[in-house]
């Protein structure tokens, strides 16, 4: 028999952060960290809560399919790591002008170093 899976890594509405005033205030109060090709915006949750997912693209990365795409790249990497996080977070990323044109692999390594420097991750 395999061994049983984490939690399901989907990413459904509730690890969503839709409402403007959730932006706000984890802006206002959370903490900031840029670099690479994404600025991460978040706020720690109580333990027990599930994390939740924001992103922001600008007209200025480009037409729809650049901001749609670069919204697909930022959820995909933080729902491959979402059970890497060391703490429930709200977590707001916004897309640089950088991320036009990038792939997958060089995305989700900002990711990754962008959470590794804000200490959100698990320690190895």
């Amino acid at each position: 028999m395999p061994a049983p899976a984490e939690t399901p890594k989907r990413l459904g509405r509730s690890a969503r952060i839709e409402q403007s005033g959730d932006f706000a205030r984890i802006r206002q109060q959370g903490q900031r960290l840029a670099l690479g090709c994404l600025i991460a915006n978040w706020q720690r949750l109580p333990d027990g809560s599930k994390p939740k997912l924001g992103v922001v693209t600008s007209k200025k990365i480009g037409g729809a399919v650049a901001r749609n795409r670069a919204r697909r790249l930022l959820r995909e990497s933080f729902r491959q790591h979402q059970n890497e996080l060391a703490q429930p977070v709200e977590l707001i990323l916004v897309a640089r002008n950088s991320i036009a044109g990038r792939t997958f692999a060089e995305v989700e390594k900002d990711y990754l170093t962008t959470l590794r420097r804000a200490g959100l991750l698990k320690q190895p």
